[in-house]
């Protein structure tokens, strides 16, 4: 058993301009995990930039806060709750447009590794 909190859980700003803390991850704790565990945030009107995940999918489990999420192109608006699928290959980017912190639990599989993500430019110019 593996038992970790998030407040003793390293921050680092992530590739994609994100405040990211990694929680699971198999590189990290040798687990047989099929996919990677990450909580992200951003403040009051940040966004991610657009990047891709060529051969994983990932999940965004928006915990707090309102946001809008592209996915291939596609907004749709994010609140508390909401659950959102991003396949392989997608380029995508999440943009905080509440006046509150946007945070979000991403679940990467497989497992998140830089050698697969390609990261864009800025959104805003």
């Amino acid at each position: 058993m593996i038992k970790k909190n998030l407040k003793t859980t390293p921050t680092f700003i992530a590739g994609d301009a994100t405040l990211i803390q990694e929680v699971l991850h198999p590189k990290n704790e040798g687990l047989k995990l099929e996919y990677s565990l990450a909580f992200a945030s951003l403040k009051a009107g940040e966004a991610s930039l657009p990047h891709v995940l060529h051969k994983s999918s990932e999940v965004y489990i928006i915990q707090e806060g309102r946001g809008r999420a592209t996915v291939s192109g596609q907004p749709v608006e994010v609140a508390p709750g909401d659950v959102l699928y991003i396949p392989a290959g997608a380029e995508q980017f999440i943009e905080n447009t509440g006046p509150e912190m946007l945070q979000f639990w991403c679940i990467v599989s497989p497992p998140w590794n830089k050698e697969d993500e390609w990261v864009g430019e800025s959104v805003n110019g």
